[in-house]
């Protein structure tokens, strides 16, 4: 018990050695806020032990630091008057803010050996984040109203979208932001129009591809692309994917066979021990020894086994509409299988192993159709299309 408690005592104060080391090491090479946040973390809990004091020291210093540190870059953001350096300015602020929130319900933290409060500066940034904000979200709406209206590329828009975005996050509901948000979206929207072809001599189920061309059951999640089935008059569109299929082979229905003559010894019931003159064995007890009945069985086994195979081959082609330029080919196939085993027997179905008695019973089944078997196959060809798409990105 002696030698667990030692052990335990000597991990805790390598740990607490390697926490100390940990936030001295962060403090020395410039990293202030990731020392107070090892410093806050270890002073959540009995803040006021004498094994907590090297961390409040080092939260007191890292925090004057990173206080100085902010507001000298603060000011020489603002001396140089630039809007674009808004942005920084007011995450600065925010960050100010909330570092000293964090350390606030920990005070007052104390220094037994200097016999003081740790000294923390405690400001009050509210006007300055509101004020702040203010040029910001004027700079940023500015921006993007003048970028909507001079933008030529998907690119650009895609940019405008990201700072509305972020303006609506800070100051939401400013001016028309929502509606800016919505054509930014839609200019930056690449829109592809979506065709099937059957280049084989099998015809597809109309179920199938309205299955394969139904995006919506694909569960795809990108903002900047949108699949169309049915083209949109409206919608002028940037590319267009094409599935076609060249390929449809059907195996014929088939059924194999198989016989197996099986032998097993097996138990059945049980009988009394004879000795070498046919007399029955007694125990010590006196009591007559019984062993159980061995007797050999025989089984013949028939198996049958319904085998229909349907494969699917094509490919994927995306195309730039306004180049008319084959961008990629991806090949694209699939196989559905249908098997089902059936199986009776003559003489003693003991003789047979466990994994064949599952199949005793079963009857034949009918087979699919073909257009059953192609439409089966179109769940892993939808499948390997969804990877195409959600790996694909348009250039």
């Amino acid at each position: 018990m002696k030698k667990l408690l030692l052990l335990v005592l000597t991990f805790v104060f390598a740990v607490s050695c390697s926490s100390v080391k940990k936030t001295e090491k962060a403090l020395n090479t410039g990293n202030y806020d990731q020392a107070i946040n090892i410093a806050l973390n270890k002073l959540k809990t009995n803040k006021d032990k004498k094994g907590k004091q090297p961390y409040i020291l080092m939260l007191e210093q890292a925090y004057a630091k990173v206080i100085e540190r902010d507001k000298n870059a603060v000011a020489y953001l603002e001396k140089e008057g630039n809007p674009a350096n808004l942005e920084r300015i007011f995450n600065t602020y925010t960050t100010l803010k909330s570092r000293q929130e964090r350390i606030k319900p920990l005070l007052p933290l104390y220094l037994v050996e200097e016999g003081r409060n740790a000294n923390f500066s405690i400001d009050n940034y509210d006007q300055r984040i509101i004020s702040t904000k203010d040029k910001l979200s004027k700079y940023l709406f500015d921006n993007a109203k003048t970028l909507l209206s001079s933008a030529k590329q998907k690119s650009d828009y895609r940019a405008v979208y990201d700072d509305l975005i972020y303006l609506d996050k800070i100051t939401p509901n400013y001016k028309n932001t929502k509606e800016m948000i919505e054509e930014a979206h839609l200019k930056g929207t690449d829109f592809v129009k979506v065709t099937m072809k059957n280049n084989t001599d099998v015809i597809i189920p109309r179920r199938l591809e309205s299955d394969l061309l139904n995006f919506g059951t694909y569960g795809l999640d990108d903002l900047w692309t949108v699949y169309h089935s049915q083209p949109q008059r409206s919608v002028k569109y940037d590319y267009a994917m094409e599935v076609s299929l060249r390929e449809i082979n059907i195996s014929p229905e088939q059924i194999k066979e198989r016989q197996l003559e099986k032998e097993k010894l097996v138990k059945d019931g049980w009988e009394y021990l004879l000795d070498e003159n046919d007399e029955i064995v007694v125990d010590d007890k006196g009591e007559k020894v019984k062993v159980d009945k061995m007797v050999k069985v025989r089984c013949e086994y028939y198996e049958f086994t319904q085998f229909k195979a349907a494969n699917v081959v094509g490919n994927v082609q995306y195309r730039n509409l306004r180049t008319r330029q084959l961008l990629e080919t991806f090949p694209i196939s699939s196989e559905y299988v249908f098997q089902h085993i059936y199986a009776n027997y003559s003489g003693d179905k003991r003789a047979l192993e466990d994994g064949l008695l599952g199949y005793l019973g079963l009857k034949a089944v009918q087979f699919p159709s073909n257009e059953q078997m192609v439409y089966d196959s179109g769940e892993d060809l939808k499948n390997k299309l969804k990877n195409i798409i959600t790996n694909y990105r348009f250039k």
